[in-house]
């Protein structure tokens, strides 16, 4: 019988996230894969997205800290992009 390696939220993360990327933003979204692999399509949602990196820290940031509240609108990585601040120049 066959067995499969199981892919641990590390491997996962650095998969969906260049491991060489030390960017404080892709620092946080791998803390926040750690602790929450199933939040990894709202995770890539705001990594992906047209912003600056201290927009995608602010969003990761906003997103992160929703978490633990249910009625925080920044549970939705839509949301949390939305209103990360305004570009940099």
């Amino acid at each position: 019988m066959a067995t499969t390696k199981k892919r641990t939220t590390k491997s996962i993360a650095d998969g969906l996230i260049a491991a060489d990327d030390t960017s404080p933003s892709a620092t946080l979204a791998r803390e926040i894969l750690a602790d929450y692999s199933d939040l990894t399509p709202s995770v890539m949602r705001i990594v992906s997205a047209d912003l600056s990196e201290g927009q995608r820290q602010r969003a990761l940031q906003q997103f992160r800290n929703s978490l633990g509240a249910i009625d925080d609108p920044n549970r939705d990585p839509r949301y949390a992009i939305a209103n990360c601040g305004p570009a940099e120049h």
